[in-house]
């Protein structure tokens, strides 16, 4: 039988070798012509060899780790014409595998670790990552496969696969749509007939994903992160640390970061199939734009999803069970966004109950009660469930080690994020605070570099909400119900956007931008934007709140002109105005700003 040999090619990029990274295919896998086998990284680039034809991997004679040079042999393969043959003498071969990426091949061999971590999400990778950079021995563990081909665990968690990646990059691309069809006349550009490529659409989405997945990976192999693909769970605790099993092998940590995020929160009685009912993962993936599309819940997820359909020809029906919309936010936001969406063309029912849902061949029908407590029928042809999410917790195996979580679901933890068995920590939807990324993100740096003796803490009162509508909603800190409702003497400054010359160039005037600070002494408190690139523009807030800043201090940074910032510094003057003793300049004492212990 004539073989052919998997070589590492001959080219400038691995003059100096690299480094086996990871086979793509298992012996006695059929494989075809240009298909990627193998990869290998230098330390510029990760370099694919691909197949050279149609055939079978006969045989792997490097293994990932191992350093490799130009025109070596990697593994062998069989043409197509020999596949057969070549499949029946290795069928009864063990090929099983192991870990991926292996760092300390003596302690990962006998899987000991410093630091453990339970899930790749934004928190646990970016905690991964962040440890190992810290000189720590560190492993991660993810078993979700997602929408994976072959299916094998995928890294980013909820947000990168299922969330907050793809659905920004259907909020971008149904908002070129929209420019195209109704806004690019007024920039005096005249378009023909705009139509809409769903699966183009969705490719473009799922490319994205694809390509920040691989790129996590990377980042694991260049910090020497051990990769486990499956579920991981506790078993116990030794003298060596703490057990945990996944895949039937049973690993050993010192620490270990729980950071298993959240799912959607389904409502009893109403079964998501992901096709005609769908939460945010099946919303994500219509193949054609319903006519009639109904959302339950106006939160987050629901208003963007909702947008998305919108813009793409959907009529879009909202229920919420609440009578405020947006309750978590400012009242001068909720009610601003609540009219700019409406007239867009989202529909809000609010204080409804949901009584049934039905579904017929290619239809939903939902029967509900409205505020006035009349029944009422809406029919549409998809319908998205977004009423917020529940921490994975369930089958972590926490009572092996001593640990529970409440009524909800939720893991206690201190506010340094350590739970009450000491070495066991538990960041981002899983413990207390708003379900964000951002947040578990911070969350897991801050774990991380307290493990490795460093002082870290997070400031839950400065991490920012975003809900990406357009134009996006964005706040930091206290509103001025809470303000009230803790009899806080504070002061307001507010700009309205059709004031700002950037604003006005762009063709985007609708939204304000309002600055609370403490009367007395001038500390910002909160800040709430509803503008184009609020996302953007709170960053800014963020880190003022984060070093206690004063209206004065921002109200004196000179801003570039013309730019939508220039919003948040009149905001703060105007705040500035209200504080008793501002003409005198007296800004918090550095003294007595916050200590992080």
């Amino acid at each position: 039988m004539t073989t052919i040999d998997v070589t590492v090619p001959n080219n400038g990029d691995l003059d100096q070798g690299a480094t086996l990274l990871s086979w793509r295919v298992n012996v006695g896998e059929e494989v075809a012509r240009d298909q990627i086998l193998v990869e290998v990284e230098t330390e510029k680039t990760v370099i694919e060899i691909l197949s050279p034809t149609d055939g079978v991997l006969l045989s792997i004679d490097r293994a990932a780790g191992d350093l490799v040079r130009p025109n070596e042999v990697l593994g062998t393969m069989a043409s197509a014409a020999n596949s057969i043959a070549a499949a029946d003498s290795i069928s009864e071969r063990d090929f099983s595998n192991v870990s991926l990426f292996p760092v300390n091949i003596e302690e990962a061999s006998e899987g000991r670790f410093d630091v453990m971590v339970i899930g790749a999400g934004p928190g646990g990778y970016i905690a991964a990552i962040r440890a190992a950079q810290l000189g720590l021995n560190v492993a991660c563990l993810e078993g979700n496969a997602y929408d994976d081909p072959k299916g094998e665990a995928r890294l980013g968690g909820t947000c990168l696969n299922v969330g907050c990646i793809p659905s920004k990059a259907l909020l971008a691309s149904s908002e070129e749509f929209e420019n195209a069809s109704h806004h690019l006349a007024d920039h005096g550009i005249t378009v023909g007939d705009v139509k809409v490529d769903v699966a183009k659409m969705l490719k473009r989405k799922d490319d994205i994903v694809g390509k920040m997945t691989k790129g996590i990976e990377f980042l694991f192999r260049k910090n020497k992160v051990t990769l486990f693909k499956g579920y991981g769970k506790f078993a116990g605790k030794a003298a060596e640390g703490f057990q945990v099993e996944v895949n039937g092998e049973t690993l050993t940590a010192k620490q270990v970061i729980i950071a298993t995020g959240s799912k959607a929160r389904h409502l009893p009685g109403i079964a998501v199939d992901n096709k005609l009912i769908s939460d945010n993962e099946g919303a994500l993936k219509f193949e054609t734009v319903p006519k009639k599309l109904g959302v339950i819940g106006a939160g987050v997820i629901g208003l963007e999803l909702g947008s998305v359909w919108r813009r793409l020809g959907a009529d879009v029906t909202v229920l919420e069970a609440l009578p405020a919309f947006l309750g978590a936010a400012d009242e001068g936001v909720a009610n601003e966004a609540q009219k700019l969406l409406t007239k867009q063309g989202l529909k809000f029912n609010l204080s409804v109950k949901v009584n049934e849902v039905k579904t017929g061949k290619d239809n939903v029908t939902v029967a509900y009660t409205d505020k006035d407590g009349k029944d009422q029928t809406l029919e549409v042809d998809r319908l998205i469930v977004s009423v917020g999410r529940v921490p994975n917790t369930d089958n972590l195996g926490l009572e092996a080690v001593g640990l529970g979580v409440d009524q909800r679901g939720v893991i206690e933890v201190d506010d340094h994020c350590q739970t009450k068995v000491p070495g066991i920590w538990a960041i981002g939807d899983v413990v207390r605070g708003p379900m964000l990324a951002h947040k578990a993100e911070a969350e897991g740096t801050a774990v991380a570099e307290r493990i490795a003796g460093k002082k870290r803490l997070v400031d839950l009162n400065a991490i920012p909400s975003v809900i990406y509508t357009s134009p996006e909603i964005a706040w930091v800190g206290k509103t001025e119900a809470e303000l009230i409702d803790q009899k806080r003497d504070y002061t307001t400054g507010s700009v309205l956007l059709k004031t700002n010359g950037r604003a006005q160039g762009i063709g985007s005037t609708d939204g304000f931008v309002s600055v609370y600070a403490d009367a007395r002494t001038g500390e910002i408190l909160g800040v709430h934007i509803v503008a184009p690139n609020a996302s953007d523009l709170i960053a800014e807030a963020a880190l003022a709140m984060e070093l206690q800043a004063t209206a004065e201090e921002l109200a004196h940074a000179v801003h570039p002109h013309p730019s939508l910032s220039e919003c948040l510094k009149e905001a703060a003057t105007l705040a500035l105005d209200g504080v008793k003793g501002a003409n005198a300049s007296t800004p918090i004492p550095i003294d007595d700003r916050k200590i992080v212990s």
